[in-house]
């Protein structure tokens, strides 16, 4: 496990050592830790201090909260179908770690036993300020609610997680399958000299002559920014059937299935 490098924190993440398999064995490793760190934390103790209890507990969610920050990072911007695949077998791991620790009554009773006690006056702002939002955040993440309640709110927000992902999914697939070409250089009248370039390289690249286009940011912003031909700009953000939907509406894909998402009640 020592040779994972989702596993180290000693610095800047390694991004480029991270590979699909190295996910789904370093989040149950820190879930398996952060599960044995609530368990201990979470035991009647008559002296709760910022040193005995919120160190430890921040500790160890942290290195949790940065590894699945980084393995979402890398879905986003990178989006391989390995690392779209094993994103989404642990995502549902992750949530309902998530949700579980703030619906912890015994945590949630020490942070409050903490905020009541004589340290508290004692502390920096800073650590008077992260004790009052973790009170905040268990209230709102379905600490004080009935049991039936919870179990509720805990499925919701992994439906929520679920859904979400699915969105963006769908998005970027919109996004991917958009391409425009145009074959007449004077509809590009105004477009840089690069920009140019860049679209016949793409056109090229998919065998065709002239200049393609996508919804991907820098082939697409370009022609709203300097293009002179109005009709050019208004094919790259609005609907021109039978093209593929373009930036305006590109999430609400029927290709792509997005729709329901966006109509799911909440």
């Amino acid at each position: 496990m020592t040779d994972n490098p989702l596993l180290d924190f000693s610095g800047l993440p390694r991004f480029d050592a991270i590979k699909p398999e190295h996910v789904t064995p370093a989040i149950e490793h820190l879930l398996e830790k952060n599960r044995a760190a609530v368990a201990q934390l979470e035991a009647p103790s008559d002296n709760v201090t910022w040193d005995n209890f919120v160190t430890p507990l921040e500790n160890s969610t942290e290195l949790l909260g940065r590894a699945w920050g980084i393995v979402s990072h890398l879905n986003n911007v990178v989006d391989t179908p390995e690392l779209r695949a094993t994103y989404n077998e642990n995502l549902p791991k992750v949530t309902e770690f998530w949700t579980a620790l703030a619906q912890n009554e015994a945590l949630f009773a020490k942070y409050k036993a903490l905020r009541a006690g004589a340290e508290f006056a004692t502390l920096s702002p800073a650590r008077q300020r992260i004790i009052d939002n973790a009170i905040r955040d268990f209230r709102m993440g379905g600490a004080e609610l009935p049991a039936d309640k919870k179990e509720r709110f805990a499925a919701i927000q992994e439906e929520h997680a679920a859904t979400s992902t699915r969105f963006s999914e769908n998005v970027l697939d919109a996004t991917n399958d958009w391409k425009m070409l145009v074959e007449d250089e004077a509809e590009l009248r105004g477009l840089p000299d690069d920009s140019k370039a860049a679209a016949k390289a793409l056109a090229e690249k998919d065998g065709k002559q002239g200049w393609a286009f996508t919804l991907h940011f820098p082939s697409y912003y370009p022609i709203l920014q300097f293009c002179d031909n109005r009709a050019l700009r208004e094919k790259s953000t609005a609907p021109t059937p039978p093209r593929l939907p373009s930036w305006a509406t590109r999430s609400a894909s029927a290709k792509t299935g997005t729709t329901p998402a966006i109509s799911r009640p909440c």
